[in-house]
């Protein structure tokens, strides 16, 4: 198991941009396919991004290519998200997770789902202003 811990969200205005940080624990956080959830009030947690152990694959929700990238740092046991030209509808809880089979590799056009990871953080709230 791994503990992850995310900050970096708050209140912006339409238009604006955030960094979110997820912190790690543990030592083989660097064999770990990591990806970014968000949940909004009345609706289920859905998908933003993922990036492979490597940091080589990337994945992304269409609602959010071209807008958000989503980074890592394995030296620093950290994964990161870049939201750019952030809108209302990107306002949730965000939730950095791990992939705890080591070396995943998400082949082709498959988008890794809420299944398959297997350590939540306790997320962080972005709030969106129009």
């Amino acid at each position: 198991q791994v503990q992850l811990v995310e900050s970096g969200g708050g209140l912006v205005q339409a238009g604006g941009s955030l960094r979110l940080s997820c912190a790690a624990s543990g030592r083989t956080f660097s064999s770990y396919a990591m990806g970014w959830f968000r949940q909004a009030p009345g609706k289920e947690r859905e998908s933003v991004a993922a990036i492979s152990w490597s940091g080589v694959g990337k994945r992304y929700e269409d609602s959010v290519k071209g807008r958000f990238t989503i980074s890592r740092d394995n030296a620093k046991n950290t994964v990161y998200l870049q939201m750019n030209s952030l809108k209302p509808d990107d306002t949730a809880v965000y939730y950095c997770a791990a992939d705890l089979r080591k070396f995943r590799v998400y082949s082709g056009s498959y988008y890794p789902t809420k299944a398959d990871f297997g350590s939540w953080g306790q997320g962080t709230q972005v709030t969106v202003s129009s």
